[in-house]
């Protein structure tokens, strides 16, 4: 069993690497003023957050999702997508293609992903999508690796043993 304890809070690792979180910061602007639709971006980020084990990440991009008001269906259904009917053709190959990015070292199929990809969004898109996962993949290693602890309300946490 892996101890859930950070081994760096977020607000230590912003004063040891203090250019990182600027810039990432920097990055989410760029990809917000991209055009990508947020209700998409949270979904795949979501997906990617699931994949890599970020508990930190994906508590993140829950609350966001549920402001954005993302039907509750897509939300809880985003980790079993391939089996149901509630995704558009446009998410279900954003969310391949998320996979697909966040799985890398496992050769998954790219050129089949990145045709449904081209048949549902621009090259302009398919840019900022691509830099979208990426982000959230490199959040994901940053926050999932340190453990950065997720701000859940005591309400919510297991007792103390």
């Amino acid at each position: 069993m892996t101890d859930a304890s950070p081994r760096i809070a977020i607000r230590d690792f912003a004063k040891a690497a203090p250019g990182v979180i600027p810039a990432m910061t920097e990055l989410a602007k760029a990809i917000d003023a991209s055009g990508l639709d947020k209700s998409l971006g949270e979904l795949l980020k979501i997906r990617a957050s699931q994949i890599n084990g970020c508990a930190y990440c994906l508590q993140y991009h829950l609350l966001v999702a549920h402001k954005l008001d993302i039907p509750a269906i897509k939300i809880d259904l985003v980790a079993a997508w391939h089996d149901s009917p509630v995704y558009t053709p446009r998410e279900r190959a954003a969310l391949a293609w998320t996979e697909v990015l966040t799985a890398m070292s496992t050769r998954p199929d790219t050129d089949s992903a990145y045709q449904a990809l081209q048949e549902q969004f621009s090259p302009t898109e398919i840019a900022n999508l691509t830099t979208a996962i990426a982000q959230i993949n490199a959040w994901n290693r940053i926050a999932g690796s340190l453990h950065f602890a997720p701000d859940i309300p005591a309400t919510h946490t297991a007792p103390s043993t």
